[in-house]
């Protein structure tokens, strides 16, 4: 265990669950929708961040089949090993997004899907921020978490042992707005993952755009 305990604690959980997470979400009509949103508003060829890319399904593949240039970064040597796999169209690096550089205005749009809650709430704001000044004035972004105001709790998730934070829906909104990102619409869903040990869970969606200036 004392490999495990000097790795990132999602890379450990990640890559445990490997396919079986995609399994369990890659259905999710919220994220699909999400996705959606997004290749009706970028323009053509448009560079696309996806953090926490797993394994490259729905996300990467569905931004890539759209004619986007995609580099997805994942803490989880498995899911980036998959994720290359499965989409050799896009870009994947074994990273984490609280470290890696990040040009200003470097970005047409940026995703992140669940994978800042085994941040702390000062990473996750701290990230959010990078996020927002890494797109160029008037990009998108799509920020997803489980809207519940934990701090540092541990629970069970699809059977792995992970210690979760995150903001309720209206702070999460507000960390956004404060990073930023004007955030043009939310979408509120309850959402059981398709596995045996998936319960039924609380998502936010945030549709968002850089101010301009």
């Amino acid at each position: 265990m004392a490999e495990d305990e000097q790795r990132a604690p999602a890379a450990v959980v990640f890559d445990a669950l490997g396919l079986a997470y995609e399994e369990a979400f890659a259905a999710s009509a919220p994220h699909l929708a999400s996705l959606g949103w997004l290749v009706e508003r970028l323009k053509p060829g448009s560079r696309v961040l996806d953090v926490g890319s797993g394994t490259g399904r729905p996300t990467a593949r569905t931004l890539v089949d759209a004619g986007h240039t995609v580099l997805g970064v994942d803490v989880s040597p498995v899911m980036v090993e998959l994720a290359a796999r499965q989409v050799p169209e896009a870009e994947f690096r074994l990273a984490d997004v609280r470290e890696l550089p990040l040009d200003e205005g470097s970005f047409d749009a940026v995703c992140a899907y669940f994978s800042l809650l085994q941040m702390t709430r000062a990473e996750q704001v701290a990230v959010v921020g990078r996020l927002a000044s890494a797109l160029r004035p008037g990009g998108l972004a799509v920020l997803a978490t489980v809207p519940v105001d934990v701090e540092g709790v541990d629970v069970t998730f699809m059977g792995q042992p992970v210690r979760v934070t995150s903001f309720a829906a209206e702070e999460f909104a507000r960390l956004a707005a404060d990073a930023g990102l004007s955030v043009l619409a939310e979408e509120n869903v309850l959402f059981t993952p398709a596995h045996p040990d998936g319960g039924p869970e609380p998502q936010v969606f945030l549709y968002c755009r850089r101010d301009a200036g």
